[in-house]
C-alpha cells in the first residue's frame, strides 16, 4: 500500500530539479501511507513529474521500489494498491526477465507486452495507478473496479495535478481550491461528498472503474472499463436459476479463493474481526488454508450497546485464532477526534472512523496486512434498510399522500422522549422507540421506494435549510432511469449502496483510517469476482425468511457455529451524542460559534443553534445531524490553519 502523487507542466517551463522537489513535497506529504522508502521520477521535455511513497508489502527490496520503468523504456508506474494475480501475468510473459517478484512489474511489464486495456480485466485486487507513457506522452490515472484506493485529480492554472488524497495536491503551489457551496449541501445529507465531486470546484474525484488519460495540451478524457450498473441489470435480466445448493457449491470456493489471494504478503498478516458475519467469514476461511493461527484483531467499549468484543473472542476461540482485542476508554477515543481532519483531509462524517482507526492502531503494533469483512453487507444484501424500506412503502402506498402527510405530522406531535416513555408501556422494548418512530414519520411523505431509501440514507433531509448557499449536486440516487435498468428495488438500493456509500464513506473510512498507522487493509469480499456472482443471485435467495445475506450465512456455519453469529446487527459506533453533552461539549460549541459561522458564511447558524439546543436538552438525538457540520468546521480550521504554516 502506497502513496502516489503527481503532476503534468503543460507550459514545460520547469527546470528538472524544480519539477523533482515538487514532486518529492507532494508524495512527503502522504508519508504515512508510505513509510519505507519514496521515490520521484521526471521528464522536464514533457512536463512530467511522479512522486511515490512505499509501504513495503509484497518484495520488499529495492527492485519493488518505485517509480518503476518498464524493461523497454516506454512506461513509467506509481501505484498505490495490491493485484493477486502477479504471477498469472508473468507465466503469460515467458522471456522477460524480471528484476524481482512485485505485483507492480508484473503489471507494468504486462501493460508493456499487451497495452493498458488488455492488462486490466486480469487484475484482481485494489489498484489505483498513474502511468507515464513515454512514447505517447499521455498520462493515464486508473482506479479500480470498486474503488477501494482513490485518487484525486485537477487542473489548476498550467498545471495537471494529481495524488491519492488532497493534501498531496495541496503541496503544489499551482493548487488553487475553492470551497463548492454545492458539495457543502451534499455533505449535509451524506456525511461525505459523492464521487466525482470533492470539496473543491476545481478538483475531482475519478470514479471507480475508470481510466483517465491528458495529453500534453491538457485535454482530458475519461472512460469507463467496468460497469457496476450495467452487470447489475444484466444480472437481473439472466438471474442464476440454479438451486441454492448449486449455487453454494460455487460461492464457496470462489469465497475460498478471493480471501485466499489476499494472504500473500511478505510481512506479517492478520484480519479485524469484530464477531458479525462478514468479519467471521473472512477469518474462518483464512484459518482454512493457514498452517498456523491467523491473527485477529478487535477492540471493545465498556458502554453498553457499543461492545462487540465479547462476540469476536468467542469465535476467534472457536477457530483457534492467535487473537488480541483491546478496551478502549472514552478519553482514548475522544484523543483522536483532534487529528481527523488531518487524516481524511476532506469533511468526513461517519463516525465510524474513529473506531475503525483504533481498531487500525492496534493492529498495526503487530502486523503490516489486515483482511476485513467490509463489502459484504451490499453485495449479499444484508443492510435492514432494504426490508425496511420495501415493507414501509408497500405498507404506505396505498395510502393518500395527503394521509401519509397528515400521519407524520401526528407523530412530530410527540417528541422522541415522549415515545420512549409511551414505550416502556410495551411489553416488547425497543431500543430508541421515540428516534425510530421519528424516522418513520420523515418516510411517510415520500412518493416513491427510491424517495424512501433516499430518506433513510440522508443524515439531513433537507440540507438547504442548514446552508447559507449552494444547491445540491446531481447523484446517481437521483436517476430516474435506473428504476427502469434495474427494477427489483432490493437490489436496486445495493446496487446504489455500491455505487455510493462504499466507496466514498465505508472504503474511505478504511483507507485513511488505516492508512493513518501505515497498515493495508484488505477487502476480500469486493473481489470483483464475487460481486458480478453475486449479482445474478435472485432476491429471493439474498434474502431468505426476512433476513439478509441467507448465502454467506450458509458458508459461514460451516465453520463457525450459528448460535455464536446470530444476533441482532449491531454497527461499528461510539457513543458520540453522550460526548456532546458532555467531554466534546464544550469543543463543539467552539466549532459552532454562531458569530465565527455567519463571517465564513456556509451555514445557517439559527438552524445549527436549534438542533444545538434541542441535543443538549434532550429533547432529540442530534448527533448525525450535528456531527457533518462540526467535522466540516473542524476540517475547515485545520486547512485553514495549514495554509498560514
Amino acid at each position: 500500500m502506497c502513496g502516489i502523487a503527481g503532476f503534468l507542466d503543460l507550459a514545460r517551463r520547469t527546470p528538472a530539479d524544480r519539477l523533482e522537489a515538487l514532486a518529492r513535497a507532494m508524495a512527503d506529504s502522504m508519508w504515512l501511507r508510505g513509510p519505507d522508502a519514496g521515490g520521484v521520477h521526471v521528464e522536464a521535455e514533457a512536463g512530467v513529474a511522479l512522486g511515490h511513497r512505499r509501504l513495503s508489502i509484497v518484495d520488499l527490496s529495492p527492485a519493488g521500489a518505485q517509480p518503476m520503468t518498464s524493461a523497454n523504456g516506454r512506461f513509467t508506474i506509481v501505484y498505490n494498491g495490491e493485484i493477486y494475480t502477479g504471477d498469472e501475468l508473468r507465466a503469460d510473459l515467458p522471456g522477460l526477465n524480471f528484476r524481482g517478484h512485485s505485483d507492480t512489474e508484473a503489471i507494468l511489464e504486462g501493460i508493456a507486452a499487451w497495452g493498458l486495456d488488455a492488462v486490466l480485466p486480469r487484475l484482481i485486487g485494489m489498484f489505483a495507478f498513474a502511468l507515464w507513457d513515454r512514447q505517447t506522452r499521455i498520462l493515464s490515472l486508473v482506479r479500480d473496479r470498486l474503488g477501494i484506493k482513490p485518487v484525486y485529480w485537477g487542473r489548476c492554472g498550467d498545471s495537471f495535478l494529481f495524488g491519492s488524497e488532497l493534501k498531496a495536491l495541496r503541496a503544489h503551489p499551482a493548487f488553487s481550491g475553492t470551497i463548492d457551496p454545492d458539495a457543502v449541501a451534499s455533505f449535509l445529507r451524506f456525511s461525505y461528498i459523492p464521487a466525482p465531486h470533492s470539496i473543491y470546484r476545481e478538483i475531482r474525484k475519478l470514479p471507480p472503474g475508470h481510466v483517465l488519460t491528458v495529453d500534453q495540451a491538457g485535454n482530458s478524457t475519461l472512460r469507463c472499463f467496468w460497469n457496476l450498473a450495467e452487470i447489475t441489470a444484466n444480472g437481473q435480466a439472466n438471474p442464476d436459476r440454479r438451486s441454492r445448493e448449486d449455487i453454494l457449491a460455487e460461492l464457496e470456493p470462489l469465497l475460498h479463493d478471493a480471501v485466499g489471494r489476499r494472504m500473500i504478503a511478505d510481512v506479517p498478516l492478520g484480519a479485524f474481526l469484530s464477531g458479525g458475519i462478514d468479519s467471521s467469514l473472512v477469518v474462518a476461511l483464512m484459518q482454512a488454508q493457514s498452517s498456523q493461527p491467523v491473527r485477529t484483531f478487535t477492540i471493545g467499549f465498556h458502554q453498553e450497546g457499543y461492545n462487540e468484543a465479547v462476540h469476536a473472542k468467542k469465535v476467534a476461540a472457536h477457530l483457534g485464532t492467535t487473537h488480541t482485542e483491546l478496551y478502549v476508554d472514552p478519553a482514548h477515543a475522544q484523543s483522536v477526534i483532534p487529528h481527523l481532519p488531518k487524516w481524511y483531509d476532506e469533511p468526513f462524517a461517519d463516525s465510524s472512523q474513529i473506531p475503525t482507526f483504533l481498531v487500525s492502531e492496534m493492529t498495526r503494533k503487530h502486523v503490516t496486512v489486515a483482511l476485513s469483512g467490509d463489502g459484504g453487507d451490499e453485495i449479499f444484501a444484508g443492510y435492514t434498510r432494504y426490508l425496511w424500506a420495501r415493507s414501509a412503502w408497500r405498507w404506505t402506498a396505498p395510502m393518500p399522500p395527503l394521509l401519509r402527510r397528515g400521519l407524520a405530522g401526528g407523530i412530530r406531535l410527540l417528541p422522541p422522549h415522549c415515545w420512549e416513555m409511551l414505550g416502556r408501556l410495551s411489553p416488547k422494548r425497543v431500543p430508541q422507540v421515540g428516534e425510530r418512530i421519528h424516522k418513520v414519520a420523515e418516510v411517510l411523505p415520500q412518493a416513491s421506494l427510491d424517495l424512501v431509501y433516499r430518506s433513510l440514507v440522508s443524515q439531513w433531509q433537507d440540507p438547504a435549510s442548514g446552508v447559507r448557499s449552494g444547491r445540491e449536486l446531481a447523484s446517481v440516487i437521483d436517476d430516474p432511469a435506473l428504476v427502469l435498468r434495474v427494477p427489483d428495488p432490493i437490489q436496486r438500493m445495493q446496487l446504489l449502496d455500491m455505487l455510493t456509500y462504499l466507496p466514498d464513506d465505508i472504503l474511505t473510512t478504511v483507507d485513511r483510517a488505516s492508512m493513518a498507522v501505515s497498515l493495508e487493509a484488505r477487502v476480500p469480499l469486493l473481489d470483483h469476482r464475487v460481486v458480478e456472482f453475486a449479482a445474478r443471485i435472485p432476491t429471493a435467495v439474498k434474502l431468505t425468511n426476512g433476513q439478509g445475506k441467507w448465502l454467506v450465512r450458509q458458508v459461514l456455519y460451516r465453520h463457525v457455529p450459528r448460535e455464536l453469529i446470530e444476533r441482532p446487527k449491531q454497527g461499528f459506533g461510539i457513543p458520540v451524542g453522550a460526548w456532546l453533552r458532555g467531554p466534546l461539549r464544550d469543543w463543539a460549541a467552539d466549532l459552532l460559534d454562531e458569530s465565527r459561522l455567519r463571517q465564513e458564511g456556509f451555514f445557517d447558524p439559527a438552524a445549527l443553534r436549534r438542533l444545538w439546543d434541542e441535543h443538549q436538552f434532550g429533547r432529540r438525538n442530534r448527533q448525525y445531524q450535528l456531527w457533518g457540520p462540526l467535522m466540516f468546521q473542524a476540517w475547515l480550521r485545520h486547512t485553514q490553519g495549514a495554509a498560514r504554516s
